[in-house]
């Protein structure tokens, strides 16, 4: 990138399996109000000088909202109705991804980016049935966690992939979730326990899976001129890339995740970066189901195809190891869709900045957030970060 983009404020709420007391504004208030708290900035239609932020990003589904026009309610807390304003319906990421294309492009200088959700608000199976074709696949009951299942067998069976490789990811994951105090799902597990927990779509367990979860999470970025003069510990954007796959399962190799290939290629490329698993020093990926962090760690290119298998039974991806994967606890241990990829992007600055506590990654100056959307992957959004 020719111009610097910094992320100059983080927030994200505890992520819980219901959130009775607060309703998906409220969620919203509290995140927004942190990074305006963080940073001392209040909205460009309240301020004289104008070192303010400009405009608004937001992630939400209407679906998930039980409401059409989702990013109306909000509008009160994301700066009132003087602001220029964009809602993304998909992955946190893509929101983050947009925001930054809106400074780089010249038309803002700071922008404010929210995802919210509350899965306890409808019934997600019925929201992600919504995802598929209406005349042939609707009516058959395909859902994520089914379309899943189809991309898990496949892979296992073309790379070799163990049902206990998998089971180790969901045992270091929620094990990593004991560090973070927003995790909603922290949990000590053995291989044995994730494998005998109740089938849910096979090969998939229930421990395989995220819980339901609620949560919010915001961000504050800024051109480089104004960045540093917002924080002194700004986290740079250095690379991005997205891809969007075929629509139908049977249209794709599920086992080969080829746009996350693409999505990291070209993050990789602005970011001048080579050898991922050499230049970055830990990964924020979105793994809704156990198998998908093998898989998207082979699509980030950190392995060879079919190579994760052996990074997670020799310890590579530990909080110790030469790779850490998601030091947080990932999406396994709680967080919900379209929150997800912002909330890796979330995590990711606090690991840069040195404020991740107990889950820091001692020297930790380069990551990858990485966010998906749709079934078996079929948009990926990669970010790398800087420090």
């Amino acid at each position: 990138m020719t111009e610097r983009v910094g992320i100059v404020a983080a927030a994200q709420t505890r992520y819980e399996e219901m959130k009775p007391a607060q309703d998906f504004i409220e969620l919203v208030y509290e995140v927004v109000e942190q990074v305006l708290q963080q940073t001392g900035l209040t909205f460009v239609d309240r301020v004289k000088d104008g070192f303010g932020i400009d405009a608004s990003v937001s992630a939400s589904q209407d679906h998930c909202d039980a409401r059409t026009i989702s990013s109306g309610d909000m509008q009160e807390e994301m700066g009132g109705y003087n602001l220029a304003e964009e809602k993304v319906a998909n992955d946190g990421s893509l929101a983050f991804y947009n925001a930054v294309t809106q400074v780089l492009a010249g038309d803002y200088d700071v922008v404010l980016v929210v995802s919210h959700t509350k899965e306890s608000h409808a019934p997600r199976r019925v929201i992600e049935n919504c995802a598929f074709d209406p005349i042939y696949q609707q009516p058959v009951g395909l859902d994520y966690l089914t379309a899943a299942a189809l991309q898990a067998k496949r892979y296992m069976y073309k790379y070799g992939i163990t049902r206990e490789q998998c089971a180790k990811v969901v045992v270091k994951n929620r094990g990593n979730a004991k560090n973070n105090p927003y995790a909603q799902a922290p949990l000590d597990l053995s291989v044995e326990e994730v494998l005998k927990s109740p089938m849910l779509a096979d090969p998939i367990t229930a421990l395989d899976t995220k819980p339901f979860s609620d949560g919010a999470c915001a961000l504050i970025i800024a051109r480089e001129e104004k960045a540093g003069k917002i924080t002194d510990k700004p986290v740079w954007v250095t690379g991005m890339g997205n891809c969007y796959d075929a629509h139908y399962l049977g249209s794709r190799e599920l086992a080969d995740c080829d746009s996350l290939v693409e999505a990291s290629r070209r993050a990789y490329r602005m970011s001048g970066i080579s050898n991922p698993f050499k230049e970055i020093d830990l990964v924020e990926l979105s793994e809704e189901y156990s198998y998908q962090e093998l898989l998207w760690m082979e699509g980030l290119g950190l392995c060879e195809r079919g190579g994760a298998g052996e990074m997670i039974d020799r310890g590579i991806t530990e909080m110790n190891g030469d790779l850490p994967v998601n030091p947080s606890g990932g999406v396994l241990s709680g967080c919900p869709m379209n929150v997800a990829g912002m909330a890796r992007i979330v995590e990711a600055t606090l690991q840069l900045r040195g404020e991740a506590g107990a889950r820091q990654i001692e020297g930790a100056r380069t990551a990858i957030a990485q966010g998906t959307t749709g079934p078996c992957g079929q948009s990926h959004c990669v970010i790398i970060l800087s420090a």
